[in-house]
């Protein structure tokens, strides 16, 4: 992997995001070396004139060294596209953030995931059923995935850690903060069961034009969105329009007709843009989540060998094609294939259409 530093000093670069990132990797083969490159390498490398003087500029004045010794003493690590823990599911949307700052701990389990948003402004209603629906999905071993907003936000990540269950928050700041200050002991709580998660740098503000890229990444990082109370200018619609942009499922609960904090949710059922939602298990059938818990125990007693244990980290709930098993897993396809027939025998795995293969309910 190409030396963290140079991930991380890219990232403070302005505009230089996740298209620029991949062009100039794809040009050098190396963040060091594009780092260290000249005016006319950059150039060459396809970067516009003002991002290369933006680039210089920055370069020129950041000390990489000591951005590193600052995550280290806040308790921050940086990921990045080339990290075994970059989570999967963000991986697969169209420009993923290249770099992702994380306190607390990223699972293989959190492939299942759901993200539980709304309004800040909730109602006793939108409170209830957040806090019945979040916790329903971390009971059935689901990660809730949310923003730590005011809310609807914060009812969801209580809910879940309530239940004994894993939470991811996603910040539209730097880690180094938390956004709102009264969520800071809740963020605490969550960086022990989960993850706080943002792709802005130490010492980010949080400003308004942070918030529609960090709800890219709350869709990003689940299997579907739900939102559970929202009006029609609610933030927490476009995390749903992300969803559907990003070819996830989409849950909304319906509300009163004459509530204003029901607008949102309900337009988005009858336009059909999200699937009604009454109870949890209207999302885990939808998502094939029913037996999230039974597939975690599959998947820690089961394996004989470390080659069965590879090809079942690799599958989940979502059909894979035995060409993306082969590529994922980096072992030769007459093994592959050989140890999934054996891991279906078993009943571990099951194969569906077209050489794709499922982890087994």
């Amino acid at each position: 992997m190409s030396d963290l530093r140079y991930w991380v000093g890219f990232n403070l670069v302005p505009q230089i995001g996740s298209a620029r990132t991949a062009l100039l990797l794809d040009y050098f083969g190396d963040l060091e070396l594009a780092w260290k490159a000249s005016a006319a390498s950059l150039r060459a490398a396809g970067l516009p004139q003002a991002a290369v003087e933006r680039l210089l500029y920055y370069r020129a004045r950041l000390d990489l060294d000591a951005e590193m010794a600052r995550l280290e003493a806040t308790g921050v690590r940086a990921i990045t596209w080339e990290s075994a823990d970059y989570p999967p599911l963000l991986r697969q949307i169209e420009h993923p953030p290249p770099v992702l700052y994380v306190r607390g701990s990223l699972l293989e389990a959190d492939k299942w995931a759901v993200a539980v948003v709304g309004t800040r402004h909730v109602t006793a209603y939108g409170r209830e059923v957040t806090m019945r629906l979040a916790r329903g999905l971390a009971e059935a071993g689901v990660t809730v995935v949310s923003g730590l907003a005011l809310g609807v936000d914060g009812i969801a990540h209580q809910a879940a850690l309530e239940a004994g269950g894993r939470t991811i928050a996603v910040l539209a700041c730097g880690l180094d903060r938390v956004y709102p200050e009264r969520h800071t002991d809740l963020a605490r709580r969550i960086e022990k069961a989960g993850a706080l998660l943002s792709d802005y740098p130490l010492g980010t503000r949080p400003d308004a034009s942070n918030f529609p890229p960090r709800n890219r990444i709350i869709s990003g990082l689940a299997l579907g969105t739900l939102v559970t109370e929202a009006g029609r200018d609610s933030g927490a619609l476009i995390t749903l329009r992300y969803a559907l942009e990003q070819g996830r499922e989409t849950f909304a609960v319906p509300g009163n007709v004459y509530s204003r904090t029901s607008e949102g949710t309900n337009a988005c059922i009858q336009r059909g843009e999200a699937k009604l939602v009454l109870t949890v298990q209207d999302i885990l059938e939808e998502l094939n989540l029913s037996m999230a818990i039974q597939h975690e125990e599959v998947r820690e007693l089961v394996p004989e060998n470390a080659t069965e244990r590879a090809l079942v980290a690799c599958l989940g709930p979502e059909p894979m094609h035995i060409d993306e098993v082969v590529r994922q897993s980096g072992l030769a396809v007459p093994i592959v294939s050989s140890t999934l027939a054996m891991l279906e025998l078993k009943g571990l795995v099951r194969r569906v259409e077209n050489m794709c293969y499922v982890l087994a309910q």
